[in-house]
């Protein structure tokens, strides 16, 4: 279905993304996971061609994503849904315009820029919305909602595409606990229910092992572990974060100060809940 193979990024002398090869063979629900500037988005952004690799290949349904140009490469990013930490909504548009806007690459210049939708389309906008029980809010500009209400905004608009894959680049990072849990709840679904692949870049382990299937773990641009939950033990998370071996929550050691607070936080939670 999806095969990376030796998936690199440079931005000039350093490598964000190294040589990175992974297979998903069936949809699934997947977690990317790793301190800051492991290659988390990086890897997102290739997936979605935002970002042209390096090196490597992207391969879906035997297609080769990273020679694709042009209309081509535009239908590939309708089929490969892009989710992001900020939302990227139009603030002073309404609601139902932003999740119009996932129709964007399938419609015309002309119709863009005069605001022109079908029915057909505006109907099936406000069905997701309320599937994402967010329907009431469709006439309201986008910046009036809170940001767990316009992160599901976002998500909507990922499902206007009718996206056979759906990437999401830390969706939850900016939001509260129960926010984060709907919209985690949400994503779930959308694999369970429509039978969608969704790789979702996360900064908490505790989500990884609660709503995904399957984890990877990045540290330095490459892939350190693959695998399930389950097998997300606290010397992997060790060995993912980079702390050292005698890593504890009383820890003081250099190495472990050193680390950034996402990072810190993540060992302790692998301490508190393996």
């Amino acid at each position: 279905m999806l095969t990376i193979a030796n998936l690199t990024k440079q931005f000039g002398r350093n490598t964000a993304v190294d040589a990175v090869s992974f297979t998903v063979n069936k949809p699934g629900m997947i977690g990317i996971i790793g301190r800051s500037g492991a290659g988390k988005s990086t890897l997102l952004r290739m997936l979605n061609r935002l970002t042209d690799a390096s090196e490597g290949r992207i391969e879906f349904e035997g297609r080769d994503v990273t020679a694709l140009a042009g209309k081509a490469k535009r239908a590939w990013q309708s089929d490969c849904a892009m989710i992001f930490q900020q939302f990227n909504l139009v603030p002073r548009m309404d609601v139902v315009s932003n999740v119009l806007h996932g129709t964007l690459n399938r419609r015309s210049v002309m119709t863009t820029m005069f605001n022109l939708y079908p029915q057909a389309d505006i109907h099936r906008a406000i069905d997701i919305l309320d599937r994402l029980g967010i329907a009431e809010h469709a006439p309201k500009r986008a910046e009036a909602l809170s940001g767990g209400q316009q992160q599901r905004v976002a998500i909507a608009r990922a499902l206007m595409q009718e996206p056979k894959v759906v990437l999401a680049d830390e969706p939850i990072a900016s939001l509260d606990p129960m926010n984060a849990q709907l919209v985690m709840e949400d994503l779930r679904r959308i694999h369970e229910e429509d039978g969608r692949t969704v790789i979702a870049n996360l900064h908490t382990l505790d989500t990884a092992r609660r709503y995904c299937e399957r984890v990877i773990g990045m540290r330095e641009g490459r892939i350190v572990f693959d695998g399930t939950p389950q097998q997300l033990t606290t010397g992997v998370a060790r060995d993912i974060y980079g702390a050292d071996a005698s890593f504890s929550e009383d820890s003081t050691s250099t190495s472990f100060e050193s680390l950034d607070r996402e990072t810190r936080e993540a060992l302790y939670e692998a301490e508190a809940t393996v």
